[in-house]
């Protein structure tokens, strides 16, 4: 392309000011228009942004359009990505890639036969949090990876939001909402899982939202709100995963990798440049260590200048589908697991995503 990469925007929900924030700081993008299903919505926050507030259709007929940053709720997340590849444009989503993987096999299969790209969050996962909990992996200084723990948990995501139902539909739930950010870096530490086991349950708490103009609606929970899981790496190593809706305190560590010469005490994965804390057998004292990888100063939209520049100069991306993929299907799979009080093989796999070496930046052109 040789030029910034024209970006549209479908969904201009709560997520989408974050995103905003964050174009003017990647000269890569460019955006364009922005659309939504309420389209007068659409036209007030494009005024706010200076560009065009148009509706869906519009947007995705609009040749100068290069892609489409997807953040349309969850249900919407493959029925969207289908249109836009139809299209004849790139698309980048929120996660998850869609509700299942069944959903999203047909968005892959119609990328790969346009040759269009497939991008997914988190993109948190490139910044200098991980990428530097990774070096400090990859360059063996806690020796052999043996184990990780992760244990995510909150009261309910009704406490704070204000439309917070689609936390409690399929798609949502601790562990499709919160479960990509430390799946994806569990993936990006360790390769990816082979098989499951776990067990998922819900209380019977009655839930209202808190905050805003709806605040006292009761809020119908449809999926499970507290998610324990083991997951076996292909590489050997063996992660445990708790996420729950149903915590009102805890003093568990948040997330820690383990290894035959030391640990990781890894900053929280849902942020990008949080500081990196490593005990070793020689010293057993957790102590910041220098960033060593990453993405500097990144914000979301990292993955999708990310894939902006792969496109550029034809090479991988990062915060790839067949990623976001491989993190849905370990989430059914949890799921599945949960439910037939079984061991559950992941038929899917990925390759680990490249580095990002220290000093790149996704915002040169």
């Amino acid at each position: 392309m040789g030029r910034p990469l024209t970006v549209g925007v479908i969904g201009v929900g709560n997520i989408s000011a974050q995103y905003f924030a964050e174009f003017p700081k990647l000269p890569g993008l460019r955006l364009a228009a922005v659309a939504d299903l309420d389209v007068a919505r659409a036209a007030a926050v494009g005024e706010a942004q200076g560009v065009r507030g148009v509706s869906v259709d519009d947007l995705l007929a609009d040749p100068r359009i290069d892609a489409v940053l997807n953040l349309t709720v969850p249900q919407a997340h493959a029925e969207v990505a289908l249109r836009v590849l139809d299209a004849g444009k790139h698309v980048y989503g929120e996660k998850p890639l869609a509700l299942t993987t069944a959903e999203a096999a047909p968005v892959l299969a119609r990328a790969a036969e346009r040759g269009l790209r497939v991008g997914s969050a988190p993109d948190t996962v490139l910044g200098t949090g991980i990428q530097t909990a990774r070096a400090v992996i990859d360059a063996g200084r806690i020796g052999d990876p043996v184990a990780a723990a992760v244990a995510w948990s909150a009261p309910g995501h009704e406490l704070w939001h204000p439309a917070p139902a689609f936390y409690y539909q399929p798609g949502g739930g601790p562990l499709f909402d919160m479960g990509p950010y430390y799946l994806t870096s569990l993936v990006t530490f360790f390769g990816p899982v082979v098989r499951v086991s776990g067990v998922t349950g819900r209380s019977a708490r009655e839930r209202t939202v808190a905050t805003g103009p709806l605040a006292g609606t009761p809020v119908p929970v449809d999926v499970d709100t507290h998610v324990t899981a083991i997951l076996e790496h292909a590489s050997g190593a063996v992660s445990t995963v708790t996420v729950s809706f149903e915590v009102w305190a805890t003093r568990l560590p948040l997330f820690e990798v383990h290894g035959t010469a030391g640990s990781i005490a890894v900053p929280d994965p849902n942020r990008f440049s949080d500081p990196v804390l490593v005990a070793t057998a020689d010293d057993r004292t957790f102590r910041e260590v220098s960033v060593a990888a990453g993405y500097p100063d990144a914000g979301r939209g990292v993955g999708l200048a990310d894939m902006a520049r792969a496109i550029d100069t034809d090479r991988p991306h990062r915060a790839s589908g067949d990623l976001a993929f491989h993190v849905l299907d370990i989430m059914e799979s949890i799921l599945t697991a949960g439910r037939a009080h079984a061991v559950v093989e992941v038929t899917s796999t990925v390759e680990r995503p490249e580095a990002v070496p220290p000093g790149e930046r996704p915002d040169t052109w």
